[in-house]
């Protein structure tokens, strides 16, 4: 199944009211996803021996905690986890107010010669991805760096595609896309809805969920 088909089911037909924001992933299709996504990381690294998972903040630590946990179910060994802080990367940080600095948490194997797995909520133009590969070069030299996303909702300005994708979701730039996770947000959802996003905004309340 490839990623455009999968998890369709997770669109939720319901009586959503006209420009409401309408759920497109359930807490058992994110579940379901996030499964898969761990299997296609085993696949492809052949086992995951030398993986480490790096969740960008804020939402895609708690996905990146939980497909380590994924993994560590299917290959019976724990698979390092940690969190990579983009702000200081961003090339937007003088046209916004002050933001405060995440934590950037590497696990104690580091990421030279390992296979970094980033992890984030949303792909939308990409700049985020660019901010944490420029933040990782500065951390060390992995042997490879792939992407895992849960949501990928196109209208990308820069070069980057995801490994790894729970859910393709084309959109326009009028709509948003809202991640919810039980950790932050005390349930799992992803909803698209219309507001006032711009190309290249984060389109989703504070802490932002949605990726530039």
């Amino acid at each position: 199944m490839s990623s455009m088909d999968a998890d369709s089911a997770g669109s939720a037909h319901s009586t959503t009211p006209p420009g409401a924001a309408r759920p497109v992933l359930e807490a058992p299709d994110i579940a379901r996803v996030l499964t898969r996504i761990a299997h296609e990381i085993v696949e492809r690294a052949k086992g995951a021996d030398d993986v480490t998972i790096l969740g960008i903040p804020t939402r895609g630590v708690f996905l990146a905690r939980r497909v380590a946990a994924k993994l560590e179910e299917i290959t019976g060994r724990a698979v390092p986890v940690g969190s990579l802080d983009i702000t200081m990367y961003r090339d937007d940080l003088r046209l916004r107010p002050a933001r405060a600095l995440a934590r950037t948490d590497i696990p104690g194997e580091g990421i030279d010669g390992r296979l970094v797995v980033l992890v984030d909520d949303v792909l939308f133009s990409g700049r985020t991805i660019r901010a944490a590969l420029d933040a990782l070069g500065d951390i060390g030299r992995p042997r490879a760096v792939q992407l895992a996303v849960l949501v990928d909702r196109g209208h990308r300005e820069l070069p980057i595609r995801a490994d790894y994708v729970g859910k393709n979701l084309p959109t326009s730039l009028r709509e948003t896309v809202k991640v919810q996770l039980s950790e932050m947000d005390g349930r799992d959802t992803v909803l698209l809805g219309v507001g006032r996003s711009a190309s290249g905004e984060r389109d989703s309340a504070q802490p932002a969920s949605g990726e530039r």
